[in-house]
């Protein structure tokens, strides 16, 4: 409309709280993950917080990044303890407004309550944790690159979950996937982990990809996997996951630490609602308006109009003043 101008511009969030894992394995790559985008974000307070290892240290690969990303500390905290020391503030740590990362059943579980508590005043990325992933595989998927996607996962913790949807396999194909699951399995340091992962984990036979996309969407994986034919023109079908990995070259470990994407994602069907972190996440977007006499006279009648159906007169006569106050200047 002639004389109405709108638009929208963005400003960092201003102060950060990073969690990052570090229960059974140390996660540089989470703190990059978390880091580089606050920092070119520009957000003016980093806060960092990561368990500390069994000598009450921190890994030097987390202090270095830290550094470099412009952290103004490190919480030596891990859990719902440093989530609550984040969203309310301490003596020694700073309140952030929003805090970002992914963690066990815990740490999403604090996320998602502080979230929800006015006194915190502080939001979430979104429920992050604990890791999952599923792989859809049909006769033409590696049987030894699939059995790897799946324990790649597994051994994030004993609360990961993995599923295989195989699409039209024979028993043997099924079983050699399951051969070479336990083979690789057994080879690991962490095979105790994995073991407890895949207790709760379920391989799905269909029939066809339409079947097993359909699935995989109500599941909404965190990491989605396609080992098929023509994996590239399946992504169409993909309506809820939080990342995609197509064919048999992109294993799920190039997205935890080099292709480009984040990995800090939603999991436990959240995929549904959000997305993973990305430059976004640390931004706020703000709308703004500049009418000219023209421009208010142009939409006047209908924001009257509108006000007067609602009954909100003064939003009403903020209007009519200004429309009064310009026909009065004519005269």
């Amino acid at each position: 409309m002639p004389g109405v101008i709108c638009g929208r511009f963005s400003r960092p969030i201003e102060r950060v709280g990073l969690y990052v894992p570090g229960g059974t394995a140390v996660l540089p790559s989470t703190a990059l993950m978390l880091g580089v985008p606050a920092m070119v974000a520009g957000c003016e307070k980093i806060v960092l917080a990561s368990p500390p290892r069994s000598d009450g240290s921190i890994s030097p690969e987390i202090v270095y990044i830290a550094q470099k990303v412009g952290a103004e500390s490190i919480v030596l905290a891990g859990g719902a303890q440093a989530v609550a020391a984040m969203a309310y503030g301490t003596e020694s740590v700073s309140k952030v407004d929003k805090i970002l990362g992914p963690g066990n059943q815990f740490v999403t579980a604090a996320k998602m309550h502080v979230s929800n508590d006015t006194n915190a005043g502080v939001s979430i990325d979104m429920p992050a944790g604990p890791s999952e992933v599923l792989v859809v595989a049909d006769k033409d998927a590696n049987p030894a690159f699939v059995a790897s996607d799946l324990l790649s996962q597994a051994e994030h913790g004993v609360d990961s979950q993995v599923i295989l949807l195989t699409v039209d396999l024979s028993e043997a194909q099924l079983k050699a996937i399951e051969d070479e699951v336990h083979n690789q399995a057994m080879a690991l340091p962490r095979v105790d982990i994995v073991r407890g992962s895949i207790k709760h984990s379920v391989t799905v036979t269909v029939k066809t990809i339409e079947d097993a996309m359909r699935i995989s969407n109500d599941y909404a994986p965190e990491h989605l996997i396609l080992q098929v034919k023509d994996a590239a023109k399946v992504v169409d079908k993909v309506v809820n996951a939080g990342s995609v990995f197509i064919g048999e070259w992109t294993p799920e470990s190039v997205g935890d630490y080099s292709a480009g994407v984040n990995h800090s994602l939603p999991t436990y069907g959240f995929a549904k609602q959000y997305s993973g972190v990305n430059l976004a996440s640390f931004m706020k977007h703000i709308t703004c308006s500049n009418l000219t006499s023209e421009g208010l006279r142009n939409v006047g009648s209908a924001v009257m109009q509108l006000a007067g159906v609602e009954e909100l007169h003064a939003h009403k006569r903020a209007v009519e003043i200004r429309l009064k106050w310009l026909d009065e200047q004519k005269q």
